[in-house]
């Protein structure tokens, strides 16, 4: 009789000793759960380079913070070989590009770098809507920038000067403007006829501070009432900037919206990259222009 009460006890025993280990590793889940359902990016962010890219970081950033209170995040233009370079070297977290890295740096630096590519973006050459022409051709482009052809009257407009309007060496639009409607060639752009702006926004600036002005810029800077009022986005080779031209690639002036970082992203930088191409960043890449990397029928 002995014998079977001890034996009964060391059983109770035994099932109350694992009743309580399930117990507590069950509470332990649940806690872990709860800290990751609520867990939220912590720290500091700082990102440079593409103004093109610019208007689409300043919408983010506000959405971002408002499930991310605890991070900082600062966003400034620069062009994107700024961009590259500040990133490379350090000096920020996040470098915005235009262009490939490859495009800008070496081909050792560049392998320092990783890409991500967030989105698709148009530019358009813009000129006054005043001038009444619709369509320009590759060829016409050419001889405007290359000073060929000086006068609004050469190319179906009025009798008016041509005053050009460029971006910096360092411009990943003007690389953009090169690379696609110049056919490579930078000599086609004479920078010491007409004037040099630092951004697409100084260039929208003095776009609409003269009627004989001719320019380019991302499309995201013509999605203003103001702007359209003012300024035209002529055809290029009579096809127009819409997406859908875009997407299959018949109209030919867009590139890649890129974020380098130099290595992985990690930690709340990652959750930013990732937070841009997000379904909740969804708004904003649409309202602006900009085309989400699946729509794209070329690569």
């Amino acid at each position: 009789m002995k014998k079977r009460t001890l034996k009964f006890l060391v059983s109770a025993l035994v099932v109350a000793m694992v009743g309580s280990v399930m117990v507590g590793c069950g509470s332990k889940s649940t806690n872990d759960n709860k800290s990751a359902d609520s867990a939220q990016a912590s720290g500091t962010i700082t990102i440079s380079g593409s103004s093109a890219l610019l208007p689409l970081m300043e919408q983010t950033v506000g959405k971002f913070n408002e499930k991310n209170p605890n991070v900082e995040v600062s966003a400034q233009a620069g062009g994107s070989g700024t961009g590259l370079t500040q990133v490379l070297d350090g000096t920020v977290n996040i470098g915005n590009s235009d262009m490939f890295a490859e495009e800008a740096l070496d081909a050792a630096k560049a392998k320092e770098l990783v890409d991500h590519k967030v989105v698709a973006q148009g530019f358009g050459v813009v000129i006054s809507k005043s001038l009444g022409i619709d369509n320009l051709t590759s060829a016409q482009i050419k001889d405007i920038f290359s000073g060929k052809v000086t006068n609004w009257k050469d190319v179906g407009g009025p009798n008016k000067d041509i005053l050009l309007i460029h971006r910096t060496a360092g411009s990943g639009t003007r690389a953009t403007f090169c690379k696609t409607i110049l056919g490579g060639d930078k000599s086609l752009e004479n920078d010491s006829l007409g004037v040099t702006q630092d951004s697409n926004g100084a260039v929208l600036s003095a776009m609409k501070q003269n009627d004989g002005a001719v320019s380019y810029l991302g499309l995201a800077y013509m999605q203003t009432k103001e702007a359209q009022d003012a300024l035209k986005l002529v055809k290029l080779d009579g096809v127009s900037s819409d997406k859908a031209n875009i997407c299959d690639g018949s109209y030919k002036f867009w590139a890649w919206g890129h974020m380098y970082t130099k290595g992985e992203a990690k930690d709340a930088t990652k959750s930013f990259i990732d937070f841009v191409t997000s379904s909740d960043n969804k708004d904003s890449i649409e309202s602006l222009g900009f085309i989400s990397g699946s729509e794209m029928k070329v690569k």
